[in-house]
């Protein structure tokens, strides 16, 4: 129990700092440059973590690289900073909160495993507590915004599920895993940005501060904890910390631009923060047909407990059905 607290700690940490993108790029990066924003944040922390683990994909883990950076960064980031910019903090981020349902029923689709009963009822809540913390009358729902906020979430539940169901290589770190997404994403962003936007800002001051912010810490360590995560434990308990994303916007609007939370806000708060612990607990509702235990599971792949791979099963019982050729539990 204690080492599934650490790691969903750990993973939580992530959010968290992704939390700071809509402070940041509204104070300190410069204006209207949501494509270029997106890439100094990806590409340059993912050549750092490349120089530092001097890992390169192999066989198809060159597609796959390519498949989840274009999910993970190459589609979220563009449409996270698009989000920022034409959203207000609180807005743009309670797009994401719809996350734990798109995971869930990417779950079912492509990892062939229903999530239980606490991951589903707080896929439920925690976007409703969010709802309740940052929406506001008179809040700007720029479509375009909407839009933009909504598909890049999309994309990165995809691209959650899709790093659950694949893996990594062996021998292969989380650290050289999230480099090579980072530098595919990157890649895919900057033809698009020197579209779109043209030449590259010249940043000032402030402007590095908050690109060295969001991309050492809100992109190398946020990402790699977040995968680091994702292999560790149900996608499902892992998309739902995601909520602490705009909980964490909108703490530091009332901190650093002075904007007040109301009893309503507060009571959200409490219900996403529950949501999130409730999604962390096991699913004790499955059982198994022998003896009611709790059915266990086991990552896609992995061969079953007590026979070596390639050993033929065991003789069942009397009555007692096959099973299913071809699929393996979880899979």
């Amino acid at each position: 129990m204690t080492r599934r607290w650490t790691d969903a700690a750990l993973t939580a940490v992530a959010p968290t700092t992704w939390g700071t993108t809509y402070l940041v790029t509204a104070e300190l990066l410069p204006a209207d440059r949501p494509l270029w924003s997106g890439a100094i944040r990806a590409l340059p922390a993912g050549l750092l973590l490349l120089a530092l683990t001097r890992r390169r994909p192999h066989g198809v883990w060159w597609g796959r690289a390519a498949v989840l950076g274009a999910l993970n960064i190459g589609a979220f980031f563009p449409l996270l900073f698009v989000a920022a910019y034409r959203l207000p903090g609180g807005t743009a981020a309670v797009l994401g909160a719809a996350q734990p349902l798109l995971v869930a029923a990417l779950t079912v689709a492509l990892l062939r495993d229903r999530p239980g009963r606490p991951a589903l009822l707080a896929a439920l809540a925690a976007p409703a507590g969010v709802a309740l913390v940052v929406l506001r009358p008179g809040a700007g729902l720029d479509p375009l915004g909407v839009a933009a906020g909504l598909a890049g979430t999309a994309a990165m539940a995809a691209g959650l599920v899709l790093t659950r169901r694949w893996g990594r290589p062996p021998g292969v770190g989380t650290l050289a895993a999230t480099s090579w997404q980072l530098v595919a994403g990157g890649l895919l962003i900057v033809p698009v940005a020197a579209a779109v936007e043209g030449a590259p800002p010249a940043p000032d001051g402030p402007a590095l501060i908050g690109y060295a912010w969001l991309g050492l810490v809100g992109t190398a360590l946020a990402y790699a904890l977040w995968f680091r995560g994702a292999a560790r434990l149900p996608v499902t308990r892992v998309s739902v910390l995601g909520a602490l994303s705009p909980l964490t916007a909108a703490t530091l609007g009332w901190l650093v631009l002075g904007q007040a939370l109301s009893p309503t806000q507060l009571a959200g708060f409490a219900v996403a923060v529950a949501a999130m612990v409730l999604g962390q607990l096991p699913d004790r509702t499955a059982r198994d047909e022998r003896g009611g235990q709790p059915a266990r599971r086991r990552l896609v792949g992995q061969p079953a407990r007590g026979r070596l791979v390639g050993q033929p099963t065991r003789g069942r019982l009397v009555g007692q059905p096959a099973r299913p050729a071809g699929r393996s539990a979880g899979a």
